[in-house]
């Protein structure tokens, strides 16, 4: 089902509706609402940074696909989770880059800070089977679905 949602910010956009997401920190509507309660520029960068972990959910005939794009982290750095109730946790800290005395920065637009995704996945997904790889600032994760089994069709004979 694809779902049209008002930005607040930048017109119309189109999105798909995840009945399955746990909590998307990634509306905008989420972000301008944080910036405004926050009051220090940094704790908005920092706050920004929770929801910029931008994430791509596909679901196969085998398994449920993440893709993560985190440019510039190590595997180290990131976290992958599986919690009671089916739910699968992306999370992560990219470290603020260290600012020299002679510095004079011109923009900063990189952010840096804590991550956090959650998702619940559904009732086919093999939460013991999960599993991660990361290349080149793209972490995949990978959970297998059980597969769907047939019934069973039995012919009776009909007597008489």
């Amino acid at each position: 089902m694809s779902l049209t949602i008002p930005s607040l910010l930048s017109g119309p956009r189109t999105d798909i509706f995840d009945p399955f997401s746990v909590w998307d920190l990634s509306d905008e509507f989420f972000n301008s609402a944080l910036a405004n309660t926050m009051s220090s520029s940094s704790s908005v960068r920092e706050a920004s940074a929770i929801a910029n972990a931008r994430v791509d959910w596909k679901e196969t005939p085998e398994a449920h696909v993440f893709k993560a794009d985190l440019p510039g982290l190590k595997k180290e750095e990131v976290k992958v989770e599986v919690e009671e109730g089916r739910v699968l946790q992306i999370s992560g800290e990219r470290s603020k880059e260290q600012e020299e005395k002679n510095d004079k920065w011109h923009r900063v637009e990189r952010s840096s800070g804590k991550f956090l995704r959650r998702f619940r996945l559904p009732e086919n997904a093999k939460m013991e089977q999960v599993k991660a790889s990361m290349e080149n600032g793209l972490l995949t994760v990978t959970v297998p679905k059980v597969e769907d089994k047939k019934p069973e069709v039995k012919a009776i004979e009909i007597s008489g």
